[in-house]
């Protein structure tokens, strides 16, 4: 079967973590991806070697100064070719290099752009990163840090969508576009559950409830994702239990196994239990 982006060129001068995670899902859709990086690198080769390198498997990178005119005509050269550049620059950054929109788009009019900004315009040059995003939209505990980038991984889903949808147009419409992506959008995206009351403390989705909730075994913890009344109704069937099954009764119950027995006894009855894994 054809994959999806057959065909189709990306150009990405977009470093760090959502443009590389960006042009990896197009990359993974059939796309042929080139990235152009500073002569410095990409600093997420440096604190993650490992998810770079998964990251830029089958991705042409060039290192171009593009400070320099000679350089820059290298890069003139890729878009001439390009159907989508993708960037992650402050649009006033890419002003001073010749890279606008409206720069682009004269020279190259089939060329769409899909643009990672931390804030939406007007706020685009307003300096950030996924911290900050996800501190205002309320996604943090502090002084606890963060277990996963989600500004960053939502920014890059976006930007995918963004893509996507911009080739749609050009090939129904024959017009090409420019689209903008903030990653802070992204974070108040993620944080909409919370806002809803599902995932604050008390809430259904956020220990609320003794059917969605972590459980202590007698190794580790176990996750038990409950929701479903079928699926409460089969546990208090198979753990036989009576009346009412509150936390305390499942707690008590959970530590008499290892968390690998309970996901293994979870998965054979077609239950919602997994071992917490340990990521690192």
């Amino acid at each position: 079967m054809t994959s999806a982006l057959s065909g189709i060129r990306i150009l990405t001068i977009a470093a760090n973590v959502p443009g590389p995670v960006a042009a990896a899902r197009l990359r993974d859709l059939g796309a042929r991806v080139a990235k152009i990086e500073p002569p410095s690198g990409d600093l997420l080769a440096y604190a993650a070697p490992r998810w770079y390198a998964e990251l830029h498997e089958n991705i042409e990178v060039l290192r171009l100064d593009l400070k320099h005119e000679a350089e820059r005509a290298t890069l003139h050269v890729r878009l001439a070719e390009s159907d989508v550049l993708v960037t992650s620059s402050r649009p006033a950054a890419l002003a001073r290099l010749g890279l606008a929109w409206s720069d682009l788009h004269a020279l190259y009019p089939r060329l769409v752009q899909v643009a990672i900004v931390g804030r939406a315009s007007p706020h685009a040059d307003d300096a950030g990163h996924d911290l900050t995003y996800q501190a205002a939209a309320g996604l943090l505990t502090p002084p606890q840090m963060p277990r996963a980038l989600l500004a960053d991984l939502a920014g890059a889903e976006r930007a995918v969508s963004a893509v996507l949808a911009l080739l749609f147009a050009r090939e129904r419409h024959g017009e090409a576009n420019y689209a903008e992506v903030s990653l802070e959008e992204g974070a108040r995206a993620f944080a909409a559950p919370l806002r809803a009351g599902l995932t604050t403390p008390g809430g259904v989705l956020g220990g609320g409830s003794p059917h969605y909730a972590c459980y202590r075994a007698s190794d580790g913890w176990v996750a038990l994702g409950n929701v479903e009344a079928h699926f409460q109704q089969r546990l208090a069937r198979e753990l036989e239990l009576d009346g009412a099954v509150d936390r305390k009764r499942l707690a008590a119950l959970f530590l008499t196994r290892s968390a690998t027995e309970w996901e293994a006894w979870g998965a054979q009855r077609g239950l919602p239990i997994v071992a917490v894994a340990t990521p690192w």
